[in-house]
């Protein structure tokens, strides 16, 4: 099994870190975040790296860095 960093962490709702990484299950691929949120099982590795980069965007929207 291989697991493959998407993106780095971002704070979220009381600092908790979004890291979203993917994984293998025979022949496909899912993404999963420590937060609990997974995507679906994907044939294709890219598209499962594409659904972990939403959430990583998804949850930096919702949650912005103050600056």
């Amino acid at each position: 099994m291989h697991s493959h960093d998407v993106s780095s962490p971002s704070p979220a709702t009381g600092g908790a870190p979004h890291q979203a990484t993917t994984t293998e299950r025979g022949a496909f691929a899912l993404a999963r975040c420590p937060c609990g949120w997974s995507g679906p099982a994907r044939r294709s590795r890219e598209r499962a790296r594409a659904d972990a980069a939403a959430h990583m965007n998804m949850t930096e929207q919702a949650h912005p860095v103050p600056g």
